[in-house]
């Protein structure tokens, strides 16, 4: 088993390869907003979902990748905070933005991570996260009932580096964020930095 030295310097490995390959997904425009408000999607399940034009007071989006260590340590915080504000007039959906979308393979995740009561999107062509400006896995982004983005960013603040955890966080402007808007008051923090992995165009791949 390699030690943590070995794999600390892996991680930083990977997210300078991963930090060039968003830059080459920048000057594909991957990051530009295209796809409107009126954008529309199929969950796994088959049902129609318009994530930017919410049907409750506000819409979560949790944008994910199923082999993102950091996406996935933060599955439990994921569904608690989903569970906590559903009865409040907030809804959540998973958007999964692996290299090469598998629907069985995020059926898998949704299982082994016991994700329940969630909808999942698997957003193949990037369309969601460009229309979000999300470009890193775990985001979230919270739309309010206008379809107005009000927060994008991190779920909160454990993570104050690559490879740097703290005990345990300090801030929660996620939270912050949703509370707010069901509330009807003034985001604080509409943007904080995300840490984990880049979301990739397809484009770069071709």
């Amino acid at each position: 088993m390699p030690s943590r030295a070995e794999q600390l310097r892996g991680a930083i490995r990977y997210y300078r390869y991963m930090r060039s390959v968003w830059v080459a997904t920048l000057l594909c425009g991957a990051v530009a907003r295209a796809s409107g408000p009126s954008l529309a999607m199929r969950d796994l399940d088959g049902r129609a979902q318009h994530p930017f034009q919410p049907a409750s007071l506000a819409q979560v989006l949790f944008f994910i990748m199923t082999d993102c260590p950091i996406s996935n340590f933060y599955a439990p915080e994921i569904q608690r905070i989903c569970s906590e504000y559903r009865g409040k007039g907030a809804e959540c959906s998973l958007v999964y933005e692996d290299l090469a979308p598998d629907a069985g393979a995020v059926r898998k995740h949704l299982d082994e991570y016991r994700y329940k009561g969630i909808s999942a999107l698997v957003d193949a062509d990037r369309k969601a996260a460009r229309e979000a400006g999300a470009t890193m896995t775990p985001e979230a982004v919270v739309v309010d009932r206008e379809g107005k983005i009000r927060y994008r960013g991190r779920i909160d603040d454990f993570y104050a580096g690559l490879g740097k955890p703290r005990r345990q966080a300090t801030t929660h402007e996620l939270q912050d964020a949703i509370g707010a808007v069901l509330a009807g008051k003034k985001v604080q923090v509409p943007e904080a930095k995300a840490l984990g992995c880049y979301i990739v165009s397809p484009d770069v791949l071709k």
